[in-house]
């Protein structure tokens, strides 16, 4: 028997037998206004979700309790009733402990009330919603008890002897604790006795708490004690072991367990296999990850991000930053949204692969995406701009970190410091360097005292650089060689040439040996100063470098030699430094035949580097144009190849050899300022004392191009093209070229 009760906000309907089955028609037009009990992992056991809500409490004597109900929510007869309003299903039973509960009754009263209804959070309270409250307070309670078996079985006393599976795996899918979750597990599983599928799903769940709080150690001894018990795991208990270890950072045993499956009779599905995507990736099996990547794609598994992330950290490693830039490509397309992690890890391969760009571009759409930056963020595109030489990109990023108070760390200081004084920017470089001091938690140590030096020392800034090496001495930080190498840098700009033998002489009295950034330093500092104080630089070359110091007395010197010796000197020196020193040593040395007038010596320097193929691809020729590539030369050196290219288009054209219609010289470099003593304002300069035709590329950086029949022009228009071809004036010069030290 049926009442129907209809009030203005709400519509009951009561019956003394009124089960799941009886109002299936409601429940299906209503099913979203259901209150489910809980839901355990969605892995766990797939009728566990169906058993725990189909559950209710015992049934109670309900026939005064509805008579109660009915007297005090009698509709109004002034009111119209509304029936088109949502429902929701709440028992009318007093809620009681998990002890006090029996099985299930299809003899419950039931009532179906508007959410909207005031008394629908009395009700409530009486619903199984209460019951669920409860069951998770249990659970906090065992996740902060001592994880001892008296303390947890205290706990669970309240439930009796009777225990219901739902119940049990209720509590244990709440629990966050490793520790007492197993202890909880026995517990259940001694009283209920459960069959093996039963007691498969309890120590399932036990490992889901482990995977929660990241013990991988306790999965594995979870593992063992289930195979001690004769159960057989399945795909859900190595899908979670495998989980676990991925959020433990563990890829070797995530691989491991992968890899004992087929031995229990688990054939991977789509989440465990997209797991390892991961896994293979941080272990460096590249084959294997893009194996199980490529199948995820045919098979359409779902890779998370951190997947994504683990597989372009690889193939970053690898070098192949194209293929980084693809996969988060495919990634895109596939709908999978990035997270933090994904994009520092593409910003670090663009920062190695050089591509400041193309990092500019991930930071923007990070932002739009909606994500904030951290210090790993900035970290990333610091250094990507610092080594692009992007200094108004780096020098933006330090003053965004600093408008949102992100800490900088000592190493980001110190490269921003490098860069400042790599690129002459004085004044950033001394904010930054004072930012630095008054942080409180960076203090200055040796590379910042060294760019600090290296920066005042570009510029001739003897007081500050002296000031600032006395401040670093203070500090008790002894002067490295590189901050000595910056000092003498310093006092040669300044034509200080006794403070420099003075460097020299501290250097080796503290034990130190000059190394190839010093030795080079030296000669660029010769190569500025006058003829007559040059043996005293030659004394202090000699003294650290025996071999340089002969070279370079043959050239100050003016020696004699029998057409080869000071060749095979320069070739046993030249041997005798590291691979990365002999361009930077060939160009100090060529500087100084240069500076010295003895353009003879220059030559055979220049053919002799090229020979030794330390300049490569210098002359380029082409059906389109002939290209002079000076970049990576000093300013002697370039002139010095330029004086040896015009001589070869001087032969060409008094040879009648065809010729492109392009003439091309490529130094590598930008014009910044008029002022500018580098290659390309030197280079310029010395072709428009000659009028040569060269002009400026507009959209080609540091090339300066003519046209063939302008060159022939130009050389008819001279009389002679051997005038041109030995010309001093391509190599002579009286202009002070500054003094590089960095680029060894």
């Amino acid at each position: 028997m049926f009442i129907i009760l209809f009030h203005a906000n709400t519509i009951f309907c009561v019956s003394e037998s009124f089960d799941d089955t009886r109002c299936g028609t409601l429940k299906s037009k209503h099913e979203n206004s259901f209150q489910s009990l809980s839901n355990t992992e969605d892995r766990t056991h797939p009728n566990m979700a169906s058993r725990l809500c189909c559950s209710s409490p015992s049934p109670l004597s309900h026939q005064h309790r509805c008579s109660q109900t009915y007297s005090r929510i009698s509709p109004s007869p002034t009111t119209k009733p509304k029936t088109s309003l949502p429902l929701i299903h709440v028992s009318l039973q007093q809620h009681q402990h998990p002890e006090q509960e029996a099985p299930s009754s299809s003899s419950k009263p039931r009532i179906w009330v508007n959410p909207n209804n005031p008394l629908a959070k009395r009700l409530r309270r009486k619903s199984n919603s209460s019951r669920y409250v409860s069951l998770v307070k249990f659970a906090q309670s065992l996740d902060s008890c001592d994880p001892t078996s008296e303390q947890v079985s205290t706990i669970l006393a309240s439930f009796g002897d009777t225990v219901l599976e739902r119940d049990a795996v209720f509590v244990l899918n709440k629990m966050e604790n490793s520790n007492t979750a197993p202890l909880v597990m026995r517990h259940f599983r001694d009283k209920i006795k459960p069959s093996k599928d039963t007691e498969l799903i309890l120590y399932n769940v036990t490992l889901k708490v482990c995977r929660k709080s990241m013990d991988f150690q306790a999965a594995e001894k979870l593992f063992d004690e289930m195979l001690q018990r004769g159960m057989q795991p399945n795909n859900i208990t190595f899908s979670t072991l495998i989980n676990c270890a991925r959020m433990c950072a563990l890829p070797d045993k995530a691989v491991e367990w992968f890899e004992k499956m087929p031995g229990f009779g688990c054939e991977p599905d789509g989440i465990t296999s997209s797991a390892m995507v991961y896994a293979y990736a941080r272990t460096g099996n590249a084959d294997m990850a893009l194996k199980l990547y490529d199948r995820a794609k045919e098979e359409k598994w779902r890779l998370d991000a951190v997947a994504f992330s683990a597989l372009i950290k690889m193939i970053g490693v690898s070098g192949n930053y194209d293929g980084c830039l693809s996969v988060y490509q495919e990634m895109k397309e596939l709908g999978v949204r990035p997270n933090m992690a994904l994009y520092n890890t593409l910003l670090e391969a663009m920062r190695k692969a050089r591509r400041p760009r193309q990092a500019k571009a991930i930071y923007s759409e990070m932002i739009s995406n909606g994500f904030s930056p951290d210090l790993v963020t900035y970290a990333s595109l610091i250094r990507v701009y610092v080594r692009a030489q992007f200094s108004d990109d780096a020098l933006s990023v330090y003053k965004e970190m600093k408008e949102k108070e992100i800490e900088m760390s000592s190493i980001l200081y110190n490269v921003l410091l490098a860069m400042c004084a790599d690129v002459h920017r004085v004044d950033e470089g001394v904010r930054i360097f004072k930012d630095m001091k008054s942080s409180g938690t960076c203090q200055p140590d040796s590379w910042t005292y060294s760019s600090m030096i290296t920066l005042y020392s570009c510029h001739g800034k003897v007081s500050e650089a002296e000031a600032m090496l006395n401040e670093m001495i203070e500090s008790g930080i002894e002067p490295t060689i590189r901050v000595l190498t910056s000092m003498v840098q310093c006092y040669g700009k300044a034509k200080r040439t006794d403070d420099v033998v003075k460097i020299c002489n501290q250097l080796l009295d503290l034990g130190m040996v000059p190394d190839d950034r010093f030795c080079c330093c030296l000669l660029n500092v010769m190569a500025q100063t006058p003829n007559k104080e040059m043996g005293m630089l030659t004394d202090s070359v000699e003294k650290g470098n025996a071999k340089l110091g002969s070279v370079v007395r043959y050239l100050v010197e003016e020696q004699e030699d029998d057409g080869d010796s000071f060749i095979k000197e320069v070739s046993e020196l030249l041997s005798s430094v590291d691979a990365e020193a002999k361009m930077p040593l060939c160009n100090s040395l060529i500087d100084l035949c240069v500076k010295l007038n003895a353009n003879g010596r220059a030559h055979d320097l220049l053919d002799l580097g090229l020979k030794l193929e330390i300049y490569v691809d210098v002359q380029v020729r082409s059906q389109i144009q002939w290209s002079l590539h000076l970049k990576r030369l000093s300013v002697g050196a370039g002139l010095t190849a330029l004086r040896a290219w015009m001589n070869d288009l001087s032969k060409a054209f008094e040879c009648g050899e065809d010729l492109p219609p392009l003439l091309g010289i490529n130094t590598g470099q930008r014009k910044y300022k008029p002022s500018d003593k580098g290659l390309f304002s030197v280079l310029e300069s010395r072709l428009n004392e000659l009028n040569a035709p060269f002009h400026e590329h507009p959209n080609k950086a540091g090339w300066l191009l003519t046209t063939t029949t302008e060159a022939k022009s130009w050389l008819e228009s001279k009389g002679s093209t051997e005038s041109i071809s030995t010309s001093n004036s391509l190599t002579q010069t009286n202009e002070q070229w500054p003094v590089t030290v960095n680029n060894v």
